[in-house]
């Protein structure tokens, strides 16, 4: 469609409008009615259809304003390489700008090309972005990205811990801070950085989003005090929390300890309000008694300039339980070998 005229390969959408009718009842419909199902990724087993009710949208706008810089402002474009059939896609950067009138770039990638999304953004005049940690990984590769002319006011990432090493370069690269945030399908964009309001932390995804109580917690529910290791947790009422799951009342209940939704993530809080994410309950690794998130390693492990990204994963071990070992992609020229493998290690080692 095109909203300037007919143009070949496309439908006018002003001329398809005007055939349209303009007698239009709308359905009465309350907050906590059903609007929506969107799958979860099915990380914990098969995915489930987490049914989310119209109050959503608006209860997303705070978590989507923060981690944009206060978003909108005059000017802003919007652009994710994230799929809008993604709750990260959908409602973390479409609806909320439909919302807001601000216009979302789109483009549809077969393979996310980082040099192609540096010049895309920079081409249109991108301003706002949300993405996802992958990408950013994979854009940390190209040489020199400023060269692009890219000039966004606010980059925002969520999935995974983004450690200090890739903040530090967003800075370089883009200009500006990249504002990490979390949550999850059935309760989304809970906790945000916004570096013009609250100094951003290397390593934590940010303090609770105004309107939401997130907390650590037990197994139980209970509250743990700052400092303690446990399950990251969301009480409801929310505005963001999902319904349950679409014909799977068993799993809806297993998802609460009272009142509140566990959302199957290790965190930790400290006594400032700032969440650090561990990492998921099944990808903590166990070794010799020690609970150890993958994410700090990988940190450490991409400050090295022989690794352009890298997994650290658990393996069994008959004496700890599990050890710890990484898959490491090296830089672009860099040849693995022992000599280097030994290196990486040591580097690990001393910090």
């Amino acid at each position: 469609f095109t909203v300037d005229g007919p143009n070949d390969g496309a439908l006018d959408l002003q001329a398809l409008a005007e055939r349209a009718s303009d007698a239009f009842a709308p359905v009465d419909t309350s907050a906590d009615d059903p609007a929506v199902i969107i799958y979860t990724s099915g990380t914990t087993g098969s995915p489930k259809g987490a049914l989310h009710a119209h109050r959503v949208l608006l209860g997303h706008l705070p978590g989507v304003e923060m981690p944009q810089e206060l978003f909108p402002k005059r000017g802003d474009l919007f652009w994710t390489p994230a799929d809008w059939a993604w709750i990260g896609g959908l409602f973390d950067v479409l609806l909320p700008s439909l919302h807001h009138g601000v216009p979302v770039l789109a483009h549809r990638m077969a393979k996310f090309d980082p040099e192609f999304a540096l010049r895309l953004m920079a081409e249109h005049g991108v301003r706002n972005a949300f993405l996802p940690p992958t990408a950013l990984k994979m854009l940390r590769a190209v040489p020199d990205p400023a060269r692009f002319g890219q000039k966004l006011r606010s980059v925002g990432s969520g999935g995974e811990t983004l450690g200090e090493e890739l903040l530090d370069w967003g800075r370089a690269a883009f200009g500006c801070a990249i504002n990490e945030f979390y949550g999850q399908t059935e309760c989304n964009l809970v906790v945000s950085n916004c570096s013009s309001i609250l100094p951003v932390r290397p390593g934590s995804m940010g303090r609770a989003v105004p309107g939401h109580e997130v907390a650590v917690v037990d197994a139980e529910g209970h509250p743990l005090p700052p400092g303690t290791p446990g399950t990251l947790a969301v009480r409801r009422p929310d505005p963001v929390m999902f319904l349950g799951y679409w014909n799977n009342p068993e799993a809806t209940a297993a998802k609460f300890a009272g009142d509140w939704l566990l959302t199957g993530d290790q965190g930790v809080q400290d006594g400032d309000g700032y969440f650090r994410f561990v990492g998921r309950e099944d990808d903590v690794i166990t070794s010799a008694g020690y609970r150890i998130g993958p994410g700090e390693i990988e940190d450490c492990l991409l400050r090295h300039p022989a690794v352009s990204m890298v997994a650290v994963v658990g393996v069994p071990d008959v004496l700890r339980t599990e050890r710890v070992a990484a898959v490491v992609v090296p830089a672009a020229g860099i040849a693995p070998d022992d000599a280097l493998a030994r290196e990486i290690q040591d580097f690990v080692r001393t910090r």
